[in-house]
């Protein structure tokens, strides 16, 4: 993708979670969306067949980032320039929620929330059975592989919510200790 698409595409994401902040998904057209990113009707179709394909690049550019820089240990983006990396993927995690790129805390907690948390969802499955559960779990356990992601994601969201709710007063190390004191048990 050249410059003048990545800019265009950047501002079409910038526009739509402006909208995103202000109603609900199911609100939003692709007009408003258009109106709001300065680009023509072609220029968008372009880019996205629909609004939800423009949600579901949206999701994966966001979240798809953060895990996949999760994923890579040495892709630390700037977070640590002045302290040491967290051994913890969970603290990682938080760390990047907590720069709030894109206002990926807006979008997880607006009127729309329910989508962006089922794809911040999916994308910590893949991260959780990759780091996890392929490699540490103990063989013969009672529990699904796929319960046990499904849970530990799901309570990895809800601890996030939890945590945006109560105005972040907790460090990502602190939420750390306790995401990793109730999970570390069942693996």
């Amino acid at each position: 993708m050249d410059r003048r698409q990545q800019k265009t595409r950047a501002a079409i994401f910038r526009a739509f979670t402006g909208l995103l902040a202000e109603k609900s998904y199911g609100r939003i057209t692709v007009q408003e969306i258009i109106d709001a990113a300065d680009v023509g009707r072609a220029t968008f179709y372009a880019h996205f067949g629909t609004k939800d394909d423009l949600l579901k690049a949206l999701c994966e550019e966001l979240f798809g980032h953060i895990v996949g820089s999760a994923m890579d240990c040495t892709h630390t983006h700037g977070l640590y320039s002045d302290r040491k990396a967290p051994a913890s993927v969970f603290c990682h995690l938080l760390q990047h929620l907590q720069e709030n790129d894109h206002n990926i805390l807006g979008l997880l907690s607006c009127e729309s929330s329910e989508i962006f948390l089922r794809y911040f969802k999916d994308s910590l499955n893949e991260l959780i059975q990759e780091l996890f559960v392929n490699r540490d779990r103990k063989t013969g356990a009672a529990v699904p592989q796929d319960f046990l992601v499904n849970h530990i994601s799901g309570s990895f969201v809800e601890m996030v919510l939890w945590w945006i709710r109560g105005r972040m007063k907790q460090t990502p190390e602190e939420l750390d200790r306790y995401f990793r004191a109730v999970i570390e048990p069942i693996l």
